[in-house]
């Protein structure tokens, strides 16, 4: 698994990159562990405390809490001996150098800095304490619906210690959307503190059209995304969710019959017809029924679909003769009449057929 470029980052190349990968489905596990409470922007995870020490904490420093795996910087001010790198160990405890253990599991970082100052305190006259997030533990959280690859992966930060990974992360991860997707209604389901559970709303098409970094949800170790089915798909947006950075980068699709290259073929996600017959090499003009086409498609409820597509190369992605493509396409190229009679005088005449199929063939030439 890929670890996830930080938020900023992502959100840079949201109209530039392109995915709309692997279908493989991934095995989902069930075990989701206890969430924080509200998503927050991504704090500043810098805290001091002191032994005396009992200001409120800010709204930034609510969106984390310490839990085992996380790595911390504990520095001490006036008693270098007294800081150290560590980990939070899995029963959420810390080993400090001289003080010994101290339980932070489950506590925000100026909590943690309140008791590592509080056991500090036999030592040192009034101690201040600064902890650092060094880096994330990754969170558990599972992935539904229309991507690619659901099930439940392991979110580590991004490659600042400070970024939460976000929805569109995830999806990122799942290996992007579907083209069935409907990003107006993405759920976000988060288990509280008291047990209870909540239900965010997301709507990531704003995200793509506003450029809005709130829309892109913060997410929280335990969360489950559920990317519900459009009912409809808008072939114009259909091409916009294909630019997303959540969307896969490539989708094979295939073209036999008669082209020069025909076989599987990369392009990206929603790419028009005809560009797809392009990277297969064209058409063999010498054998090629130029004027339609056959695209075969899978449906997602095993169904297969197949529509005559009448070929006209000036027309746009929009166009019902030039139709964006989706994952696992079949365009079948077909023999024109002249190359069909040629085949079977061929096969019917042997040598004879070939020098009269020959003959037949200089016709494309003198049109």
């Amino acid at each position: 698994m890929k670890k996830p470029v930080s938020r900023i980052m992502s959100m840079t190349v949201l109209t530039l990159a392109a995915l709309w990968g692997n279908g493989t489905v991934a095995q989902a596990q069930t075990q989701a562990e206890q969430a924080p409470q509200a998503p927050q922007a991504a704090p500043n995870l810098t805290v001091q405390g002191s032994a005396n020490q009992t200001g409120t904490e800010t709204p930034s420093l609510d969106a984390y809490m310490l839990g085992a795996g996380d790595q911390i910087s504990i520095i001490t001010f006036g008693a270098e001996e007294y800081s150290s790198e560590t980990l939070v160990l899995p029963d959420g405890s810390l080993s400090l150098p001289v003080a010994g253990t101290v339980m932070v599991g489950g506590m925000t970082l100026r909590q943690a800095a309140d008791a590592i100052a509080t056991q500090y305190s036999t030592y040192i006259k009034r101690p201040v304490v600064t902890v650092s997030l060094i880096e994330m533990r990754p969170m558990r959280v599972g992935i539904a619906g229309q991507v690619n690859r659901p099930g439940t992966y392991n979110l580590s930060s991004g490659e600042e210690a400070a970024q939460f990974p976000t929805v569109t992360e995830a999806l990122q991860i799942a290996g992007g959307i579907t083209p069935k997707a409907d990003l107006r209604q993405v759920q976000v389901q988060r288990v509280q503190r008291d047990g209870s559970r909540q239900t965010i709303n997301v709507n990531l098409w704003d995200l793509l059209m506003t450029g809005d970094l709130g829309k892109d949800v913060i997410l929280h170790a335990g969360d489950s995304i559920f990317i519900p089915t459009a009912t409809a798909v808008n072939p114009s947006e259909a091409v916009q969710l294909g630019a997303a950075s959540f969307s896969p980068e490539s989708i094979p699709v295939y073209v036999v019959g008669e082209v020069m290259t025909p076989g599987m073929v990369e392009v990206p996600p929603n790419t028009p017809m005809n560009q797809a017959l392009m990277a297969a090499g064209g058409f063999n003009l010498r054998r090629a029924r130029t004027g339609e086409v056959k695209l075969v498609r899978l449906n997602p409820d095993g169904t297969v679909s197949q529509s005559e597509v009448e070929i006209d190369l000036s027309q746009g992605a929009e166009s019902a003769s030039n139709p964006p493509l989706q994952r696992g396409d079949v365009i079948v190229v077909g023999r024109s009449g002249l190359a069909s009679f040629s085949d079977a005088t061929e096969d019917t005449l042997g040598p004879l057929g070939r020098i009269v199929s020959g003959i037949l063939g200089l016709f494309p030439l003198f049109r």
